[in-house]
C-alpha cells in the first residue's frame, strides 16, 4: 500500500512518462510534417501536441467544478485553439496554431505547473483522479501518434522502450481452435471497487449468456489471406448492406496496406513494405471486414459480453466461479512477459506468443498485440451517468462499434479487462483485429 508521498510521486511519474512518450513520437518529425495532409482520420500532430496541455491545464489547473473552469493563465486563445468538442476537425490545419517551438514551451509549462500543484496538494481522491485521466488520455493521443505515423508512411516512431529481446523467448506461429466457455449468469462491467475506471464501464450488471466457442487467438493474416484469394471482396452475399456500401465507395479488395508482389502478398508497415507474416492477426481491417470474413468463414464477431467473459471469467468445472479477473491472466499489472503492448515490439507479433497472458478459458492475446472488433454498437450500460469529462463517451454512442483488449502501441497501465474502446466501423487505419466465436 502506498502512502501519501509514495502515491504522489507514483503519479507524478506517469504525468512525466506519458509526455516523454509523446515527445519521442515527434521527435523525428520535420515541421512539415507537424502538420501532415489533411485527412478526416487524423489531426495535424502540431494542433494535437498543443491539445494534449490543453487538456492538461483544463483538468488539472483550470478546473473550479465538473462544470465551470477558471480561465487561462498560461494561453488565453488556448480554449479557441484546441478544444477538440468545439474547434472543427477540418479547421485545425488551417487555424492560427503557436509554432513548434512555443507548443513545446506551453506543454512544459503545463506540466511543470500541474506536477508542483499535485504535489502541493497530495493524492486526494479527487487530484488522483484527474492526473490519470490527463495521462491516459495523453496515453490514447499516443496511440494516435502512432496510428497517423502509418497513415502517413513515416517511419516506426523512434520508442526508447522498444525491446525486441522480448521476443526471443516467446512461442511462434499459430494457435488453432476454440475454447468453450459455459455461459450462465455474468457480471458485465466495473465493479466499484475496480479503481480509475471510464464512465462507459459503469457498472457491473448481470448479464445471461448461453454456452459459447470463441477462438483462442486472433485471425491471422494467413486465414484472411485465404478469405481474400476466395473472393471475399467480390461475393457480394458475405456482405451487410452497410458492408456493401462501404465496399462500393472504397473500392477495396484486401486489408488496408497490403499489396501483391508476384505470388506473395506484402504488407506496409511505416516507411517499409515486406513479406506478410502469415502467423500475426490480421490488422487494419474495418468492422464491415471482420463482418464478411466471419460470414465467409461460417463464425461470427464475439458480443462485449462473450468476449470479457471470455477474458475474465474463471472456470469451475461445470460453469464459472464468479469471480472476475482484471487481466486475462490474473491481477498482476502487464508486463512484457504477458502482453505486446507499450510499444516495446513495434508491432504485431505471431498470435501464439505470451502463453503467460492467456485468460482462464486459454485464450491466448486478449490484451495486446492488436484491438479486436466485438458485434456490439457501442452504448451505455443501464443507468450511464457521465463522467466529468462529459465528452469521453456519451457522443459517440450508437454509430461506434465496440473494440477490446488493446494493441501493441497502448500503454498496459491504462488497460484492464473491462475496458471499452470504439471506433467507426470504416476505420482501417487504427491497430484493429479480430477473433471469432462458432456458430450455432
Amino acid at each position: 500500500m502506498q502512502n501519501a508521498q509514495e502515491r504522489t510521486e507514483w503519479l507524478a511519474g506517469m504525468l512525466a512518462d506519458s509526455r516523454k512518450r509523446t515527445l519521442e513520437l515527434i521527435s523525428d518529425l520535420s515541421d512539415e510534417q507537424m502538420i501532415g495532409p489533411q485527412l478526416r482520420i487524423v489531426n495535424p500532430p502540431l494542433w494535437e501536441i498543443g491539445h494534449l496541455a490543453w487538456f492538461q491545464e483544463r483538468w488539472n489547473l483550470r478546473r473550479v467544478t465538473d462544470d465551470e473552469f477558471a480561465p487561462s493563465n498560461i494561453l488565453e486563445r488556448g480554449d479557441e485553439l484546441y478544444d477538440s468538442m468545439e474547434v472543427a476537425h477540418d479547421t485545425r490545419w488551417d487555424l492560427p496554431l503557436l509554432s513548434r517551438g512555443e507548443t513545446l514551451a506551453y506543454m512544459d509549462e503545463v506540466l511543470d505547473e500541474a506536477t508542483r500543484r499535485l504535489r502541493a496538494e497530495g493524492p486526494t481522491p479527487e487530484v488522483d483522479y484527474f492526473a490519470r485521466l490527463a495521462a491516459f488520455h495523453e496515453d490514447m493521443h499516443g496511440e494516435a501518434f502512432t496510428y497517423t505515423r502509418q497513415t502517413h508512411g513515416l517511419p516506426a516512431p523512434p520508442i526508447s522502450d522498444h525491446d525486441p529481446e522480448i521476443l526471443d523467448d516467446q512461442p511462434r506461429g499459430p494457435l488453432e481452435g476454440d475454447v468453450e466457455v459455459p455461459g450462465g449468469e455474468f457480471l458485465l462491467g466495473a465493479t466499484e471497487d475496480a479503481g480509475f475506471v471510464f464512465d462507459n464501464e459503469k457498472w457491473a450488471h448481470p448479464v445471461h449468456l448461453a454456452p459459447f466457442e470463441i477462438s483462442r487467438a486472433p485471425v491471422t493474416n494467413e486465414q484472411f489471406a485465404h478469405f481474400v484469394e476466395d473472393g471475399g471482396y467480390r461475393r457480394r452475399e458475405l456482405w451487410s448492406g452497410a458492408g456493401l456500401r462501404w465496399l462500393d465507395e472504397t473500392g477495396a479488395g484486401h486489408p488496408a496496406y497490403w499489396s501483391r508482389v508476384g505470388d506473395e502478398w506484402h504488407r506496409r508497415h511505416f516507411d517499409a513494405s515486406g513479406p506478410l507474416n502469415p502467423h500475426a492477426p490480421v490488422i487494419h481491417v474495418s468492422w464491415y471486414e471482420a463482418e464478411a470474413y466471419c460470414r465467409w468463414a461460417g463464425r461470427r464477431l464475439p458480443t462485449e459480453a462473450e468476449w470479457e467473459m471470455a477474458a475474465s471469467a474463471e472456470p469451475d468445472g461445470t460453469g464459472t466461479t464468479g469471480r472476475k479477473r482484471l487481466y486475462p491472466w490474473g491481477g498482476e499489472p502487464p508486463g512484457p512477459r504477458h502482453a505486446n503492448l507499450d510499444g516495446r515490439l513495434l508491432g504485431p507479433v505471431d498470435v501464439a506468443a505470451f502463453p503467460e497472458g492467456e485468460s482462464a478459458f486459454g485464450c491466448r492475446q486478449m490484451m495486446g498485440n492488436v484491438w479486436e472488433w466485438c458485434a456490439d454498437d457501442f452504448g451505455p450500460y443501464p443507468g450511464f451517468v457521465r463522467d466529468p469529462y462529459k465528452d469521453y463517451s456519451e457522443p459517440w454512442f450508437r454509430d461506434h462499434k465496440v473494440q477490446r483488449g488493446g494493441s501493441w502501441a497502448t500503454r498496459g497501465r491504462m488497460l484492464r479487462n473491462t475496458w471499452r474502446n470504439f471506433g467507426l466501423p470504416e476505420r482501417r487505419d487504427l491497430f484493429v483485429g479480430f477473433r471469432t466465436c462458432a456458430r450455432h
